[in-house]
């Protein structure tokens, strides 16, 4: 049934590209085929010499079946909507936490599962999970303490919710997915203050579902590790391998992870649950023969070997609830029980059909998995192993002699992970858009370490009364302090990370072909070729558009702003978005994955155009990151601003700045020295924006920050003949201090960009703004409907969102 088990992928794969669902009459047809073709493949006139148009049949079956799977399943959990009228409203749900509650300095956030909702007094329909957040941000001074809230627990709760909405960049995270694959159809926050908080109360400590009892006693684990390890760096690390909880690790440490290639160990992956299922296996092997020490003659009543599988199997099961169930858990958990079974039937079974049940099993209960790098990743990694080990001679442990056993499973090993190394650097390529090389030299030290000696002894001490984990934990947590050391040695190195661009479609295709030639066995010829298949991946470059040209991207920061514009040499940064908490924001969310994945390593110029947080927030991040070079940077902070001493060359904006770029130039309008020196108020920050006009041939665009009515009014007074642009970025996010009716009329733009976050507290943009540029007939586009808005200027005017140009079902639901 492989055949039918790849084609079933690939439906599955086929329906996630797919902008729009199909309707029921379609998808019944498509179950009649696929029913009829696996019919077809089992008639028996087929006889064994058409096994090839047997498998066609299958294949075909899985096709169908696969689309028609993964369409059913979207569906109806996409059919569990928010109301739009009950968005933003003041709604009384009831129910139950149904995760691990993320902590954070000014709250919390965590999953709500819903028994019932009330809006007015009267019962409403809402999505039946929930994820919610709980913070005194925004809230009354006088607000009562944020409560403790624990796993399993059931709650009545007034919150306010809107319908799931991420951004929506190239290449970015895709927020809106990963809450549909979690089944989450709407987010909101608890209302917290002295007037509500006696509608917030708990009902009942704990309620018995299955879900409750896996989470309160993950919740229970992460409370005894960090007890047993206070204030102790990487106890986020312990807590990780027992329980899939990473939100404990510095953002720091997986800086130093990322780049040595190990951060797949930070976590229950495949290989430690591998691994502790088989020392629980041999566990139970060598209780069993022995029948726990007493007289009752075990192994006659069942064989040991088959004890052990049923053991193996129990404990990865434990093991992968505890993980959170991962794409890679989930695919080690079904191939251990396809082992076990095929073990307790006595049919021997090859790994390859094991690994494609395993794969059958994942996408028939999570068909979104293919969209995850894990699950390509994982795969992978087995698919390496299976290929590197066909086709060579076997040579068993026992045929080599003692004393140099260990030499022997030294070189295995390190073939396999070579092997793997080699294999998914195109997939690595693919997905991150850069290569630790010095990956193969840090796992060799961490994978033994991690999985054999620290994850153990973290489980171990995990269970272990108080006194006892202190040591057994505070041991796991000294091995990890030292692997980190060595870690971080390795990552300073300059060539520890090598990065390109995320590749075109064939530049993989190619790469990917180059690479099954070079795992090929030995004696296949000219295997040194396979090399010259990667030629593409390493030669690519960072694209530009050509002289004279711009292109630019106004990308979806939420409610802030970031513009990246780039000429045939050259690129500017126009502003860094928004800092979402004290240690996120737009510039390492989502400005330096773009770049990265663009290949980018350097910035000619980032303009900061003013002080505010929501277009300087990202402005630390980008001129820290040690992979990211910024030349100049202008802005209108004041000198000693944090962010004026971190860069390296600092101009103040003023009016009349000018350069030229590939033909295409640069101008300052704005701020003037008067208003430098104005008086303090409480719009100086915005009247201080940087205003830059952007001309390449005929066409220009013009970005002017957060510049309101009064300073729109000295611009028409001072350059009324330089403001004429084609595209305008929509003054402070179209507010109703700003985009006067003589200043549009003058700059008569055909396109108007507003970046702004999906229902922002602002209220931007205002009706009677936006009223105005229709008026004036100026097309209007938003970051928080169309996503990040790609622009191209020069001979022509083109501007296209993202949600457009890559249209997914789940976009806009």
């Amino acid at each position: 049934m492989r055949a039918a088990i790849a084609g079933f992928a690939l439906g599955v794969i086929i329906l996630q590209q797919q902008a729009d669902l199909a309707g029921w009459p379609v998808l019944l047809l498509l179950a009649v085929a696929s029913i009829g073709l696996m019919a077809a493949s089992f008639w028996q006139r087929l006889a064994a010499d058409r096994a090839s148009l047997k498998r066609l049949l299958r294949f075909l079956a899985g096709i169908l079946f696969g689309f028609f799977w993964a369409s059913v399943f979207a569906q109806y959990y996409l059919s569990d909507e928010l109301p739009e009228y009950l968005e933003g409203k003041n709604i009384i749900v009831t129910g139950t936490i149904d995760s691990l509650p993320k902590l954070a300095e000014t709250g919390k956030s965590f999953q709500f599962s819903v028994e019932r909702a009330e809006f007015s007094g009267h019962p409403v329909t809402v999505p039946a999970r929930l994820l919610l957040s709980w913070s005194n941000t925004f809230q009354q001074d006088d607000a009562a303490p944020i409560p403790d809230v624990r796993p399993g627990a059931r709650w009545r709760l007034n919150v306010r919710l809107k319908r799931g909405h991420g951004s929506a960049n190239p290449d970015g995270f895709d927020y809106e997915m990963w809450l549909l694959k979690q089944h989450i159809r709407a987010t909101g926050y608890v209302r917290h203050d002295t007037k509500e908080a006696v509608k917030n109360r708990e009902l009942a400590p704990f309620v018995m579902t299955p879900g409750s009892i896996i989470n309160r006693a993950r919740s229970r684990l992460r409370d005894h590790i960090r007890h047993a390890l206070p204030d102790a760096r990487y106890a986020g690390v312990i807590v990780a391998l027992v329980i899939g909880d990473q939100q404990g690790i510095a953002t720091s440490d997986w800086d130093v992870f990322n780049r040595t290639g190990i951060s797949h160990l930070v976590s229950i992956s495949g290989l430690h649950i591998t691994l502790i299922s088989g020392m629980f296996a041999g566990l139970v092997s060598f209780l069993w023969r022995r029948s726990f020490f007493t007289r009752a003659k075990l192994p006659l009543l069942l064989p040991a070997q088959k004890a052990a599988a049923v053991g193996g199997v129990l404990m990865a099961w434990v093991y992968v609830l505890l993980a959170g169930f991962g794409v890679p858990a989930q695919r080690t958990l079904y191939m251990l029980i396809v082992v076990a079974i095929a073990l307790w039937m006595g049919r021997l079974t090859r790994v390859s059909h094991v690994l494609f049940a395993a794969l059958g099993i994942v996408l028939f209960f999570d068909p979104w998995a293919v969209l995850a790098p894990g699950f390509w990743l994982s795969f992978g990694a087995i698919g390496c192993i299976l290929f590197i080990s066909s086709g060579r001679k076997t040579i068993f442990r026992q045929e080599v002699p003692k004393k140099t056993r260990w030499i022997f499973a030294l070189q295995n090993a390190a073939r396999v992970q070579l092997g793997i190394t080699i294999g998914l650097i195109p997939l690595t390529l693919l997905f991150f858009g850069r290569i630790s090389l010095i990956s193969p030299l840090a796992n060799a030290i961490a994978i033994p370490l991690v999985g054999t000696v620290v994850t153990p002894m973290a489980l171990l001490g995990s269970i272990m009364p108080s006194f006892l984990a202190h040591y057994l934990l505070g041991v796991a947590h000294y091995l990890v302090s030292l692997l980190a050391i060595v870690l971080e040695y390795f990552s300073a190195f300059s060539f520890a990370v090598w990065r390109a661009p995320i590749p075109e479609t064939w530049f993989f295709v190619v790469a990917l072909m180059g690479t099954i030639w070079m795992l090929a066995p030995r004696g296949w010829p000219a295997r040194w070729l396979g090399l010259a298949c990667w030629v593409p991946l390493f030669l690519s470059q960072p694209s530009h558009p050509p002289g004279g040209e711009v292109q630019a991207i106004a990308l979806d920061v939420g409610q802030g702003s970031a513009i990246l514009v780039e000429t045939g040499n050259h690129r500017l940064l126009f502003d860094t978005g928004p800092a979402y908490t004290d240690e996120v924001n737009a510039g390492s969310r989502i400005i330096i994955p773009y770049l990265n994945a663009r290949g980018i390593t350097s910035l000619d110029v980032l303009v900061i155009s003013h002080g505010d947080m929501d277009h300087a927030g990202g402005a630390a991040s980008l001129l820290t990151d040690p992979e990211i070079t910024v030349g100049s940077v202008y802005s209108s902070l004041k000198p000693d601003d944090p962010l004026v001493a971190l860069a390296r060359d600092h101009r103040p904006c003023l009016a009349g700045q000018m350069w030229e770029w590939d033909g295409v130039q640069f101008e300052m309008l704005g701020p003037t020295m008067d208003i430098h020196l104005a008086p303090e108020d409480k719009n100086k920050s915005n009247a201080l924006s940087c205003v830059l006009k952007i001309t390449a041939g005929s066409q220009s665009m013009l970005l002017p920050g957060d510049i309101g009515t009064r300073e729109e009014s000295g611009l028409l007074s001072r350059v009324p003949e330089k403001l004429k642009s084609d595209i305008l970025l929509a003054p402070h996010h179209g507010s109703n201090t700003s985009s006067s009716l003589p200043f549009l009329a003058t700059v008569k733009p055909s396109i108007a960009i507003f970046q702004m976050g999906y229902r922002n507290r602002y209220g931007h943009p205002d009706d009677t703004v936006s009223a105005r540029y229709d008026v004036l007939g100026i097309r209007r586009m938003r970051t928080d409907e169309e996503g990040a808005i790609l622009i191209r200027f020069g001979k022509k005017v083109e501007a296209e969102g993202w949600r457009n140009v890559r249209k997914r079902y789940w976009y806009g639901r």
